[in-house]
């Protein structure tokens, strides 16, 4: 199967970013990395609670311990950033949504699907302030409506309007990392955010705004595990022995989400109670990538090269491995 070549640094980050969220990794990526048999690298993101448990319980590092890697950790503050660390080789594995993986396949990224999480619609929506006007989704037109570009909203909010009979042009977009976009949407600057757990939950408990609609009949919202190619082809081994970690990992949380959530909100700085509601918003079941999945990731890609938002076709189909089709 053919794939397209990798393009400079310069030149993915000038692709990528066009479309990216704001924030940058937590370390200097370095050019690309060779691979090297005996280092399992995954990058992460603050509210990826699986990953996040994981790497609090030491759990990857006593399952993997017995096939001869070593593992470490690199956070990243976006989906977009992350993959950006894929396609230089500076970690092997991550856990993104599935705007992203579109977005970065465009850009020439080369990374293959390994799993996916099954729809967590519940854990995405719009939200406007209480004495806002806006009562269905067809109020948004000629809105200004605030979310991260480049995130798994973008798609969100496209696929939103068009069900309600609008589209993307309709609206005003105003990009805005989570943080920004909510004081934006406090102080009355924007009519609307478009956001996911945790901060959605948080918004909904903390602030004086109301839920528009979530991602129910509109988007799936599945959530992605992904491999640097060269890793998934040489150690599928490692790869399958993280997958059924996490899977187990999962499995604890849906039976305790008070205390999974207990646990995270130390690190991701928020109280538990709005963590065990965003935790239950997720399904926390991870599935080999499928053909319908990739069907709609197909879709993804098609809606974004029509509205111009990537500046090529892509076949998402080319970023897997046959083995791993489920």
């Amino acid at each position: 199967m053919a794939h397209s070549g990798n393009p400079t640094r310069r030149q993915f980050l000038t692709l990528l970013g066009a479309c990216a969220a704001a924030g940058t990794a937590s370390f200097a990526l370095p050019a690309r990395a060779a691979f090297e048999a005996g280092k399992f690298r995954i990058g992460y993101q603050k509210a990826a609670s699986t990953l996040v448990l994981a790497k609090a319980n030491g759990s990857l590092e006593a399952k993997l311990r017995p096939l001869g890697v070593q593992v470490t950790w690199a956070e990243f503050a976006a989906g977009p950033q992350l993959l950006e660390g894929l396609n230089v080789g500076a970690i092997d594995f991550g856990y993104v949504g599935e705007a992203p993986p579109v977005f970065a396949q465009a850009a020439g990224a080369d990374f293959v699907y390994s799993a996916y999480e099954i729809p967590t619609p519940l854990a995405e929506g719009v939200v406007v302030g209480n004495t806002s006007p806006i009562r269905t989704v067809a109020d948004l037109k000629g809105r200004k409506v605030a979310f991260n570009k480049g995130s798994d909203v973008h798609w969100f909010l496209i696929a939103l309007l068009r069900k309600h009979g609008l589209d993307f042009g309709d609206i005003s977009p105003v990009y805005l990392a989570p943080a920004d976009a909510r004081a934006a949407l406090e102080r009355g600057s924007v009519d609307a955010w478009a956001i996911w757990d945790p901060f959605f939950s948080a918004v909904l408990e903390q602030s004086p705004v109301r839920l528009l609609a979530n991602a129910e009949g509109a988007a799936d919202h599945h959530q992605f595990f992904l491999s640097q190619r060269t890793f998934a082809e040489k150690r599928a081994d490692v790869i399958k022995a993280t997958l059924d970690s996490l899977s187990e990992t999962g499995q604890q949380i849906r039976a305790d989400y008070a205390g999974a959530a207990a646990k995270l909100a130390p690190i991701q700085g928020l109280d538990a109670k709005i963590i065990e509601k965003g935790l239950r918003h997720y399904a926390h079941i991870y599935k080999p990538v499928s053909e319908p999945v990739l069907q709609a990731q197909q879709r993804i890609a098609d809606t974004f090269l029509q509205l111009k938002l990537i500046p090529r076709p892509i076949r998402v189909a080319d970023a897997t491995l046959p083995a791993a089709l489920g």
